[in-house]
């Protein structure tokens, strides 16, 4: 009967796993309660819509996009970015032309990188925390962490019922009804990775479920464009990212991965967007 030992394991593996995805998800959801008299009085600006759709790095992503759609910086499908202005106009700005350095040249990602840990978007992050619109650095490891624990209990489940099948020992046990027991918690993993999938946007990582509703109208306005106009251009860029947007050379800028060895070489090509 030692295989009922594996199967009580597997049991206590696939609750413990969803119920504190289930708790995660409830605490990340209490932050509702102080955001939704925020939420109604709040009109997103697009740094904040980037950052809670994509968090600190679709903010640097923003920025990089506005200046260069506003010819105050380039950047090549080579994977570098160039200043033309030197001047930022926001603390958003300022982090990016400090991050490229006194060169005024550098590669796009370590800019990214830099603008992204830069404190103008730790105060922005604070500031939608506190208007109830972001989740706290806590309640969003806790679901993340959360949700890794589902995924192994639901890789675990099967890989016990497996070992429990293979050992002698089972009596007049038949294998179909061992492997029928093994399946109902194998069942309850995959139903909870299934309801966080649906319940859980892919905003919930940054945004509470009152800045996640603020996103969805934001989502819904952008959704088709094609950057006809600037101010719809960025939306798509803040709710979606740059692979939202149908520019061959943006999107080339951002995904450009070269050789150490070769970067020199693509150095002096400033042909890009702005």
């Amino acid at each position: 009967m030692f295989w009922v030992l594996l199967l009580l394991l597997a049991w206590a593996v696939a609750g413990t796993a969803c119920t504190r995805l289930c708790l995660a998800a409830v605490h990340a959801a209490a932050t509702d309660v102080k955001g939704a008299p925020a939420a109604r009085r709040h009109d997103l600006t697009l740094y904040e819509a980037a950052f809670l759709s994509g968090g600190p790095r679709r903010v640097a992503d923003l920025t990089l996009v506005s200046m260069a759609r506003q010819r105050r910086l380039l950047l090549a499908h080579t994977g570098w970015a160039t200043v033309v202005d030197p001047r930022g106009r926001d603390e958003m700005e300022r982090s990016v032309i400090g991050a490229i350095g006194p060169e005024g040249q550098s590669r796009i990602a370590p800019v990214r990188d830099a603008a992204a840990a830069a404190d103008a978007v730790g105060t922005l992050a604070d500031r939608l925390v506190g208007a109830g619109l972001a989740v706290p650095d806590g309640p969003r490891s806790d679901i993340s962490a959360a949700m890794r624990q589902v995924r192994f209990a639901a890789l675990a489940v099967p890989v016990l019922g497996a070992v429990a099948l293979l050992m002698p020992g089972r009596a007049d046990m038949p294998g179909q009804l061992v492997a029928l027991w093994f399946a109902l918690p194998l069942i309850l993993t995959l139903s909870c990775l299934a309801i966080a999938r649906v319940e859980i946007s892919p905003y919930a990582r940054w945004a509470s479920p009152a800045g996640q509703r603020l996103l969805h109208s934001l989502a819904r306005g952008s959704r088709g464009s094609r950057g006809s106009d600037d101010r719809t251009f960025l939306t798509a860029v803040a709710v979606r990212g740059v692979r939202a947007v149908g520019e061959p050379e943006l999107r080339a800028a951002f995904a450009h991965r070269d050789p150490a060895h070769g970067a020199d070489r693509h150095r002096g090509d400033t042909t890009g967007i702005a």
